[in-house]
């Protein structure tokens, strides 16, 4: 039985946990905060309840497979999980409105043609369909095996862009987001509604490989989960798991330093002196400036620029939820262009992309004639943009408010409280540089888009959650996790899931 510590209690690294422990580990988290669930976190008051993190979840067979491998109840007896139906709403710039249905390709390809015209649907279906290829082309190697000291396989961009004839001039192919948007879709709202995933996940449309494609397929595909409750529940789950399997938390205990000896990890130093031994350290968090003794070189590309965050706002509504509302809504920015240039530029947007979400969900309110909705927008960094000065908060936070109003009927005069939360509160409470948000893993660009691999140069020292292989979003970190668990239990002879 090893000595296994944990720097931080997030979702990835309480994956790896309570995987570890069920192998027969003895397993301590050491977290500098308060509580467990990193950016799973919860805000409420006076009967309204919010997540200021994740509001969806994506790809839920990764939590399945987590409580099927680490005890006897599944994981739908530990939380509700039930389809959004539809996933989602969009309001484009030119006033057209569709709705696209849950996990249904024939659904979303009709609605797109009701909506923008006939042959939109089949562009978006023909799109996704390029998009399965790349997945299936990708998915094992990005997502479920750990990363290759190798990487020109994932080097490569595997989505399979449309060659596209040009009068007298040579064809050429999608590489970006962007260009999928312009050459393949070639309607300003089916790019629109690409940049938005992207953007959403904070990737640049104008920079993020082609692959990026596979996030609207693995959302359309394999559907969009809201958990009862909020998502912060899903948090607590593994948090109730982890304690079953005897995992020991430690709250209000910083990591400042990894010790090292003979060559290997051999514990972590607290903020308040005392040393701890363990035979092997998984960080499950951002590495600080002086924590490990040895850093593996950042891959190139995504990290050359600031990471974007969220500007959530969270507001509690008097008046009942309206019968037909769509649990999410996205207000697409009025330029998107401008939107870009702005939030990777370090600036904020005149007129932002605006993710509204609005659950139908009795704990999230005081009674059936409130309600609580929740306001998401993709922004630059804590750093770039100044988000502790009041005046620029409440600034943005009208502008917010009034593309959300396009979403929600009476809205304005509906508000009863207000609560704000930005990228200066994410870095607060997290510890992530800047508040930024990890975005997922990609293949292609020359690798700039995967993350540090999670085992490292340092033996005995591993990296899970969303800033190491595979990256950001919930159901990656829950992958990065279980990497980490089968590298530790099997060794460097591991390969992942079969």
């Amino acid at each position: 039985m090893a000595r296994i510590a944990v720097i931080g209690a997030g979702t990835g690294a309480m994956a790896a946990a309570a995987r570890l422990a069920v192998a027969g580990h003895r397993v301590t988290v050491y977290e500098r905060s308060g509580t467990h669930g990193g950016s799973l976190g919860r805000y409420a008051r006076d009967g309204f309840v919010f997540d200021t993190g994740p509001g969806l979840l994506h790809l839920p067979a990764v939590y399945r497979d987590l409580f099927v491998k680490t005890g006897k109840e599944p994981l739908e007896q530990c939380v509700t999980l039930t389809q959004v139906d539809p996933a989602s709403r969009h309001l484009f710039a030119d006033g057209t409105a569709v709705s696209l249905p849950n996990a249904s390709r024939a659904g979303v390809v009709g609605a797109l043609d009701q909506a923008l015209g006939a042959g939109a649907g089949a562009r978006w279906g023909d799109f996704l369909d390029r998009a399965g290829t790349a997945w299936d082309r990708s998915r094992r190697p990005l997502l479920e095996e750990p990363l290759r000291e190798d990487r020109e396989v994932l080097a490569r961009d595997p989505y399979p862009s449309v060659r596209v004839r040009r009068l007298l001039r040579s064809p050429r192919r999608a590489g970006t987001v962007e260009e999928i948007g312009a050459w393949e879709l070639a309607d300003p709202r089916l790019a629109a509604l690409l940049d938005g995933y992207a953007l959403s996940y904070g990737l640049d449309p104008r920079r993020a490989p082609a692959a990026a494609a596979l996030l609207p397929y693995m959302e359309e595909t394999f559907g969009s989960w809201y958990v009862a409750g909020g998502m912060r529940a899903l948090a607590d789950a593994v948090y109730e798991r982890c304690l079953a399997r005897k995992v020991e938390f430690v709250f209000g205990a910083e990591v400042v330093r990894v010790t090292e000896k003979d060559g290997r990890a051999a514990g972590v130093e607290l903020a308040d002196g005392r040393s701890v031994e363990a035979d092997h350290v998984v960080l499950g968090a951002q590495p600080a400036p002086g924590l490990l003794p040895v850093r593996e070189a950042a891959p190139a590309g995504q990290r050359e620029a600031p990471v974007p965050g969220r500007f959530v706002v969270m507001l509690s509504l008097s008046g009942a939820r309206e019968r037909g509302a769509v649990h999410r809504t996205v207000v697409h920015a009025g330029d998107p262009a401008a939107e870009q240039e702005a939030v990777f530029g370090g600036r904020t947007a005149e007129r932002p992309t605006v993710t509204v979400l609005r659950p139908d969900d009795p704990a999230t309110r005081p009674d059936e004639e409130h309600e609580a909705v929740t306001l998401v927008v993709t922004v630059a960094p804590q750093g770039r943009v100044d988000w502790t000065d009041p005046a620029l908060r409440a600034r943005f936070t009208d502008s917010v408010v009034d593309r959300a109003a396009e979403a929600v009927p009476g809205l304005r005069e509906r508000i009863l409280h207000t609560e704000v939360r930005t990228p200066a509160e994410t870095s607060a409470d997290t510890g992530a540089e800047g508040g930024s948000v990890p975005a997922p893993a990609l293949a292609g660009a020359a690798g700039g888009y995967l993350h540090a691999g999670n085992r490292t140069p340092l033996p005995g020292l591993y990296l899970a959650g969303g800033w190491s292989h595979p990256g950001g979003g919930l159901a990656h970190a829950g992958m990065s996790g279980a990497l980490v668990a089968g590298l530790v239990v099997e060794g460097d002879g591991f390969r992942g899931s079969q």
